[in-house]
């Protein structure tokens, strides 16, 4: 292929469950397979935008020289009751863990992320709204979240 074209191959390994793939190698579930859970082509989406914004946030505050320890990107959709069952609406949490971490700095990487570099983030704000929120925390510090997973 030339030019910008991406492409992505599913092969089907029976019932509901596909194996996407790459030309390089790199491979997606999506479906149960052996005993272990996939992750579905709609929450593919929400990992796409996830890994898209999250590469251009820690990109723009590492060439801002801001110290940047850990990223986490949360993204969350709701989605329609009815077929076609699409996202109605779209958060985005960024955590940022960094000692001295500029809450300016931040908000420019987010802000560029969202309306100018990240293309999955774009095409999704094309059809339905996004949100987002940040948190700043320092290395070490575990979110609430992570505390009560770790009770159980």
């Amino acid at each position: 292929m030339s030019g910008n074209w991406k492409e992505i191959n599913a092969q089907w390994q029976g019932g509901s469950t596909f194996i996407a793939s790459n030309p390089a190698g790199g491979i997606a579930q999506m479906g149960a397979l052996d005993g272990k859970p996939g992750i579905g082509p709609m929450e593919l989406v929400l990992g796409a935008m996830a890994g898209c914004t999250g590469m251009d946030v820690a990109s723009i505050l590492l060439k801002k020289r801001q110290p940047l320890d850990d990223l986490r990107v949360q993204v969350r959709g709701r989605l329609a009751e009815e077929y076609p069952k699409i996202y109605k609406e779209v958060h985005v949490t960024y955590l940022l863990w960094g000692n001295g971490l500029d809450p300016n700095a931040v908000e420019q990487a987010i802000r560029l992320s969202e309306d100018k570099y990240c293309s999955v983030g774009i095409m999704l704000r094309a059809s339905v709204p996004v949100s987002s929120s940040y948190r700043i925390l320092q290395p070490g510090e575990v979110i609430p979240e992570e505390v009560e997973e770790r009770q159980k």
